[in-house]
Formats: structure tokens, sequence, C-alpha cells
């Protein structure tokens, strides 16, 4: 089991809600990583559906350099609401 990879859990509790991080499983292959994830996470009927992904797979941002990633998004203030009066009924926005 040492050499098995790990992957991560998610669960969706209810139809129309978001899948959540449930937590990791460790099996060898994607279908056996299914099972185990149903078998931790979902044994009292908690979830409608289960995705596991590979944790090698999964690609993320560091939040360290996000000010980076993210500066070409405050160039474009044409991509910014403030352009546009919202009516009154609206103005809780």
């Amino acid at each position: 089991m040492k050499d098995w990879p790990l992957w991560e859990v998610f669960v969706r509790a209810r139809g129309g809600l978001d899948h959540r991080h449930a937590g990791s499983v460790h099996a060898p292959d994607a279908d056996m990583a299914l099972r185990h994830a149903r078998d931790t996470y979902t044994r009292r009927m908690e979830g409608v559906s289960i995705w596991v992904v590979r944790s090698a797979d999964i690609v993320a941002s560091d939040p360290a350099k996000g000010e980076a990633l993210f500066e070409p998004a405050a160039s474009k203030i044409y991509r910014h609401p403030t352009f546009y009066e919202l009516p009154e009924a609206v103005n809780h926005m």
C-alpha cells in the first residue's frame, strides 16, 4: 500500500451543491480509489456523487505569487462593473 498513489476525494452532499474536498485515500487505480472513497467518506449516505483525482495531477497556484498571477485582471478595468449605473431596485449589490 505504501507504493499506491494518493487520491484526493471530493463529495457532493446533495444534487445542486458543489463537490467539497472530503480527504484523501491511497489506491492503485481510479476504480479502487473510488471504492475506498465511498467506503471512507460516504458510509452514512452523506453523498450523492464522488470525484477522485490523483494528487500528483492537481496543479495549483502559489498563494505567495498570487499578485503576479492575478495582476493582468487588474489592468483591464473594462472588465470591472464600475462603468454601469445600477437601478435603485438592485442597490444591495
